[in-house]
């Protein structure tokens, strides 16, 4: 009988110690609900507030806010060329950087003629290095750059695993996806602040989220981008500079292919000319966004996702983007 009063008691106390532990978790559960449930609520606000609120309010007055002159790399194809656009249909004049000639001088009379603000160009291939630096820094001198867009930028042909792309290639990522931005940043920067305003928009990638397979040297060089705007924020926010890293997903430009599976999904997938005017708008909002309402989303289930689960994503889609890029090879 004092054995089974025995096991009775300590049953009761073990029972009693649960209950504790089950409290203890439940407040814990509770909390950690709570918690995630707020960061929704906040992430859905700022999903609203930056792509839905501005275009129920007048535009901002860019000019005003920032100065004068836009400089745009990469300006003559794709997100640069509209993104150039929307800035002068708001007044800005444009100077446009790109290595062909020709297009550029297209570009510029297209863009002059229909918003009638002034285009100069600058002819430079940001693969070459160091040496093209001096004469854009000569071009610029005189004058008021009020927004500076590092969009110049090189991607793989298709997605491919390391080994397979080549050095010259991957020069030109470093090249071009890093020191550019890095160094036309750094011409363009001083006179911002002297002039106490400016912006500087670079643009990223939303493969910059998580590391990327078979886009590794290509995503890596984004979260460079990514980390040095947000970086920059912190440095020249309180000397009125405005830093905005800016992580787009796939847009329909030349580095997808007109008959991709992306192109399926045009609300996913939208065009240059889309974007940018959703871009621009929140210009002076938001100093790390994706730039577009759809790609926002996806951002925010990259944010909540695993790894694992995002490189296994990457990894089907990727594939299936180079099976398709070389089915079109002849």
């Amino acid at each position: 009988m004092a054995a089974v009063d025995s096991f009775y008691l300590l049953y009761r106390e073990i029972a009693r110690s649960c209950n504790c532990y089950m409290e203890a978790l439940a407040l814990v559960g509770a909390w950690y609900t709570a918690r995630k449930s707020i960061t929704v609520v906040c992430d859905f606000y700022s999903l609203i507030r930056l792509h839905f609120v501005p275009r129920l309010v007048s535009r901002a007055d860019l000019i005003k806010q920032y100065g004068k002159w836009a400089v745009v790399s990469g300006a003559t194809d794709g997100i640069g060329r509209a993104y150039a656009e929307e800035l002068a249909s708001r007044g800005l004049n444009i100077v446009l950087i790109s290595r062909n000639q020709e297009k550029l001088q297209m570009v510029a009379k297209d863009i002059a003629d229909t918003y009638k603000v002034e285009t100069d160009i600058i002819v430079a291939d940001f693969s070459n290095g160091r040496e093209i630096y001096n004469p854009i820094r000569e071009a610029l001198k005189d004058k008021d750059i009020g927004i500076l867009v590092n969009n110049v930028g090189v991607f793989y042909p298709y997605p491919q695993y390391f080994t397979q792309v080549s050095e010259d290639k991957l020069w030109d990522i470093i090249n071009v996806n890093i020191a550019a931005a890095s160094l036309m940043v750094h011409i363009v920067l001083p006179g911002m602040v002297e002039r106490k305003k400016g912006a500087v928009v670079t643009i990223s990638s939303g493969s910059c989220c998580k590391p990327t397979p078979q886009l590794a040297a290509f995503s890596a060089s984004k979260a460079y981008l990514d980390h040095f705007s947000r970086a920059l924020q912190y440095e020249y926010a309180s000397k009125g500079i405005f830093v905005q890293s800016l992580i787009p997903f796939y847009v329909a430009t030349n580095m997808t292919a007109p008959g991709s599976i992306l192109h399926k999904c045009p609300w996913l997938v939208p065009s240059p000319k889309v974007y940018a005017h959703h871009a621009v708008s929140t210009l002076g909002i938001s100093k790390r966004t994706t730039g577009y309402w759809s790609h926002s989303i996806q951002f925010l289930f990259a944010q909540y996702m695993p790894e694992w689960l995002w490189v296994w994503g990457a990894n089907i889609l990727n594939r299936s983007l180079r099976k398709e890029a070389l089915s079109c090879k002849p």
